[in-house]
């Protein structure tokens, strides 16, 4: 990377064999707990420390102190919006959300209002962009491994023009907003695999008020189709990943 190329820090929404499994940065026990409800195997770790550690991975990657990785790991239930703003996607005042458990937070991703919590894949990749560093072609590209990853189990779906996220049937099943700095990307996708999508009741999902939200169990039952443990997704989506960027990532489960 050409130190003396600008190193802007935009954030940015979809649209408008064998890597190394490796711990992530040490994060403070009480914002780790165990497996959530996803299958096992993921670390739930609150919202503002994973923003935390992604600050410091983002540093390390860009002084080359560490390679290209993803995290992956769930977060407890909250509410987020990204630069393009959300707050006003909120169905219930924000007092009244936190009343229930859930924090509600902005934060500096791409993208508009989202959910998150228990049940829900999230994917943290740490990469340095290409040559090219085009950023619209890096959005292309985790769209492209969602929809790998989910044809793998069975489930159809695709980019809908001018709106972000991998859908099917009219719904969206992942979220996509990422941020750039010293050409670095960090934030990421949330992949709905077994969560409770009624969270997603307290907002217009992504600001987008004519469509709804789904998730691969919900898919997988009409199907009559059981839904997979959370690592055999983890391992399709990181396989897919990285096919679409073509390298190697290391793999981080675990938050020590």
């Amino acid at each position: 990377m050409d130190p003396s190329a600008p190193k802007p820090s935009p954030s940015l929404g979809s649209r408008g064999p064998g890597a190394l499994e490796g711990p992530a940065p040490a994060v403070s026990s009480a914002s780790v707990s165990g497996p959530g409800n996803a299958g096992g195997g993921l670390r739930r770790v609150d919202y503002a420390q994973a923003l935390e550690i992604q600050h410091g991975l983002v540093r390390r990657r860009a002084a080359g102190e560490i390679p290209d990785l993803v995290w992956y790991l769930e977060h407890p239930p909250v509410v987020t919006w990204g630069s393009k703003g959300g707050a006003s996607h909120l169905r219930r005042p924000a007092e009244e959300i936190a009343g229930r458990g859930i924090q509600v937070l902005p934060t500096e991703r791409g993208g508009d209002i989202t959910w998150h919590g228990p049940g829900q894949l999230v994917g943290y990749p740490i990469v340095a962009l290409g040559q090219d560093r085009d950023l619209h072609r890096y959005l292309r590209s985790l769209e492209d491994a969602l929809i790998g990853a989910l044809a793998e189990h069975r489930i159809p779906c695709g980019p809908v023009a001018g709106r972000t996220g991998v859908w099917t049937g009219g719904a969206k099943i992942a979220a996509i907003g990422v941020r750039v700095s010293h050409w670095i990307a960090s934030h990421g996708f949330a992949l709905n695999i077994d969560c409770d999508l009624s969270g997603f009741d307290l907002i217009v999902p992504c600001g987008i008020a004519d469509a709804g939200v789904t998730s691969m169990a919900q898919e997988l039952a009409r199907l009559g189709l059981s839904t997979p443990p959370v690592l055999e997704v983890v391992a399709s989506v990181h396989r897919h990943l990285e096919r679409v960027l073509g390298r190697p990532l290391r793999k981080v489960l675990e938050a020590p």
